[in-house]
């Protein structure tokens, strides 16, 4: 007689965290659109580091950082990184340029990119930038926030990591709205890689991260040196 009382709050508990986790990845995509496609709010990324962090100490009482999907990194985890992030600049190079090419002009380059062409003092100034904000703040925010939150509104399926994985790709790429068309596609398929290695790695954030890191250290190096125009 006592097992159904008891198990009726733990119900309404998980249906109250799926909701609120889903009225948290709601808020998150409309910060997302609404930086990036219409300028009517500030930078994203700030504000969905401070939701993460705000979110994880209400969930979990602390600063239980796992929750975000700090963990231990392992050689495993570097490898899957290293393959994350060649595949990206392989893929984007060979295959997402030339079909984008066909439909829209090349993506827009960052605006620093002048600057950055030929100038190592610039390129050095930019690479902390790059890992601190871009590597750090992005997958703490796309991957570490906002996936974490779809999937839980999702029920934490196996197939609503997926599910969440897409959606957030989605965002990410809407997330480089500045780059036009070739750049969105561009950049959604880089969130389905980010996605995908953070789950084949057990859903741990350093791959995404360091990932990220190499991707854009890379893009930094081409822009030093005319690679990319």
């Amino acid at each position: 007689m006592q097992t159904e009382p008891s198990r009726v709050p733990a119900q309404t508990s998980f249906a109250a965290s799926r909701t609120l986790s889903g009225l948290e990845f709601l808020l998150g995509a409309a910060i997302v659109i609404g930086h990036n496609v219409f300028r009517i709010v500030p930078n994203e990324v700030p504000i969905l580091v401070a939701l993460a962090l705000l979110s994880m100490r209400l969930r979990t009482g602390g600063w239980a950082w796992s929750s975000l999907g700090f963990a231990r990194p392992t050689l495993r985890i570097v490898v899957i990184a290293v393959a994350a992030a060649s595949l990206r600049i392989l893929l984007g190079t060979y295959v997402i340029d030339p079909l984008t090419a066909n439909f829209w002009p090349p993506a827009v380059a960052p605006a620093a990119a002048n600057e950055i062409s030929g100038n190592i003092r610039a390129a050095l100034l930019y690479l902390p930038v790059v890992w601190l904000f871009a590597a750090f703040g992005e997958e703490i925010a796309y991957r570490g926030y906002l996936l974490n939150r779809a999937a839980a509104w999702a029920g934490y399926s196996r197939a609503s990591w997926w599910l969440a994985v897409l959606l957030v790709s989605v965002l990410f790429g809407y997330g480089h709205y500045y780059k036009g068309p070739a750049g969105i596609v561009d950049s959604g398929v880089a969130g389905l890689i980010l996605g995908t290695a953070y789950l084949l790695s057990g859903r741990n954030l350093w791959t995404t991260i360091l990932a990220h890191g190499l991707i854009d250290t890379f893009g930094l190096l081409a822009l030093y040196m005319g690679w990319d125009s």
